[in-house]
């Protein structure tokens, strides 16, 4: 793939509506030619012990910032028309549709691709997390559980094996 745009989204809770982070990579002609991230305020707003364990971020790190209607209004024209692609797309994918429905947004039935499942296809390697595939892939992520860094390291791994 040359044309696709990575995506990773971080949630407060386990609804998956609850989007607090959201990292994006536009990638046209093999070549990185923008990033956005943004801090969410998630709906429903509360946070749970484990999802800041696994991300670090808490209700005061998205108390006072845009919510998702907000933040996909930047986005949507500049990825229209591009594929996703996401390090399990079925989590990512989910998040999307479950937070278009938490707002009574109309989904625009994005194409998504998984560089999880692509990397269980092509890479000869014990586990297959995303900062795994990344080095297998020649990227070295430095801020794992970050949306912006994810989404980087994703489209490190499509451009190599997509």
């Amino acid at each position: 793939m040359q044309d696709f745009v990575a995506i990773d989204f971080e949630t407060a809770n386990g609804r998956r509506s609850s989007v607090c982070s959201v990292g994006i990579v536009i990638v046209r002609g093999g070549v990185i030619v923008d990033r956005f991230y943004s801090l969410i305020q998630p709906s429903p707003n509360y946070y749970t012990y484990w999802t800041t364990e696994v991300h670090g971020l808490t209700r005061r790190d998205t108390d006072g910032q845009p919510t998702f209607p907000e933040v996909w209004a930047q986005v949507a024209e500049k990825i229209k028309g591009l594929p996703l692609v996401a390090h399990n797309r079925p989590f990512d994918e989910s998040c999307l549709k479950a937070v278009f429905e938490e707002y009574d947004m109309e989904y625009p039935d994005y194409e998504f691709h998984c560089t999880l499942a692509a990397s269980r296809r092509c890479l000869d390697i014990p586990s297959h997390q995303l900062h795994l595939s990344a080095a297998a892939c020649g990227y070295d992520m430095e801020n794992h559980h970050h949306a912006l860094c994810d989404a980087e390291a994703c489209a490190a791994i499509a451009l190599k094996i997509l």
